[in-house]
C-alpha cells in the first residue's frame, strides 16, 4: 500500500490522519485544497481541472503518495490511481463541533488557515456539510464501484487497518 486516498467531508479529520500516516509509512501527504488553490508569494488562485489533474500526475511520477481532501470532480483520477481509499466517515455531531471550534481557533490565531477565515466561509462549511448529507447516496455509490479498496473508518484514531 503506497497509494493513499483519504477522502471526507469538512472537519472529518483527513488531514490528521493523513499526518499520522505519512509519519508512521514515511510516505509524502498532500492536502488536494493546497493543489485546487495554489499559493503563490503574491496571489491564491484555483487551478483548473486540467492544471489540478497535472499536478497530481507529476507527483504520482515520484511513486508512494497520500492525498487528502473532499471529494471534487476534478480529481476523480485518484480513486482509481490509489492502492487504497480511506472514507474518514466521521460522525456529523462530531464534525459540526469541529467546524465551530477550527473557526474559533482559526480566529484567535491559535491554528492556522490558508483561506479566510470569515463568517461566510463558517456558513460555507456548514452549507457543503449539509449538501455532503443530502447527496450521501450518490458518494456511497462512487465507493461501492473500488468497494476492493475502500477502508471506512469513524475516526482518524487507530492505524490498525496499515498492513
Amino acid at each position: 500500500m503506497k497509494k493513499i486516498l483519504i477522502i471526507g467531508i469538512v472537519a472529518s479529520g483527513k488531514t490528521t490522519l493523513a499526518k499520522r500516516l505519512s509519519k508512521k509509512m514515511d510516505i509524502p501527504w498532500y492536502e488536494l485544497d493546497c493543489i485546487v488553490h495554489h499559493q503563490t508569494a503574491t496571489e491564491r488562485y484555483k487551478r483548473t481541472e486540467d492544471e489540478q489533474v497535472e499536478v497530481i500526475m507529476d507527483i504520482d511520477k515520484n511513486g508512494a503518495w497520500i492525498f487528502e481532501g473532499t471529494d471534487r470532480k476534478s480529481y476523480q483520477c485518484l480513486y482509481e490511481m490509489a492502492d487504497t481509499v480511506v472514507f474518514l466517515d466521521t460522525p456529523l455531531r462530531k464534525r459540526k463541533i469541529r467546524i465551530f471550534t477550527r473557526f474559533l481557533k482559526q480566529n484567535l490565531g491559535i491554528e492556522k488557515c490558508y483561506y479566510k477565515s470569515d463568517l461566510k466561509m463558517l456558513k460555507n462549511m456548514y452549507k457543503w456539510t449539509r449538501d455532503f448529507e443530502s447527496n450521501r447516496e450518490g458518494f456511497e455509490a462512487k465507493l461501492r464501484l473500488y468497494k476492493n479498496k475502500v477502508i471506512r473508518l469513524t475516526d482518524n484514531n487507530s492505524l490498525d487497518w496499515i498492513q
